[in-house]
């Protein structure tokens, strides 16, 4: 896994967040999350959260992505969940996938996630980054996050 600056992982939280846009409308419930699969310093794959039942941002980057993830980081701009609902757990899946590095901005403050899914990756070996554009995804992120127990979203 090449090293990136900085700069570099600046930039891919960047354009993780501007995809994220992509998923309003249809994502509701679900918050628009974004999600880049870098490898040899560019991105090699994509994904934003689709409608409920639906792929979620990382499984959509993924779902597009033909490669080992060993050599790759991934981006994404809110904590991956650690829970089954109507689609597998996205941290889950990442560690099934062989990812080694995950960068997040936020962790998601859902009743069933809250740092869970940060959790299950670290537990398994991967190498987990928390905080890069924290303010500028937060603002963004907020309005759409469930922070209430009993809200079932997936």
């Amino acid at each position: 896994m090449s090293a990136l600056s900085d700069q570099d992982k600046t930039r891919f939280m960047v354009h993780a967040l501007e995809i994220s846009r992509n998923a309003l409308p249809n994502c509701r419930p679900n918050p628009p999350v974004g999600c880049v699969i870098v490898a040899d310093g560019r991105i090699v794959a994509q994904g934003y959260t689709h409608p409920p039942g639906q792929a979620h941002a990382e499984a959509a980057a993924l779902d597009s992505f033909r490669g080992e993830l060993l050599d790759a980081v991934v981006f994404v701009t809110l904590e991956p969940c650690s829970f089954v609902g109507r689609t597998p757990s996205c941290a889950q899946t990442l560690i099934d996938r062989g990812a080694r590095k995950v960068i997040v901005a936020i962790e998601d403050p859902h009743p069933k996630n809250q740092g869970r899914g940060l959790q299950m990756l670290r537990d398994a070996g991967v190498e987990v980054e928390l905080g890069l554009l924290k303010e500028e995804v937060g603002n963004f992120l907020h309005p759409y996050l469930i922070r209430v127990t009993d809200h079932e979203t997936e």
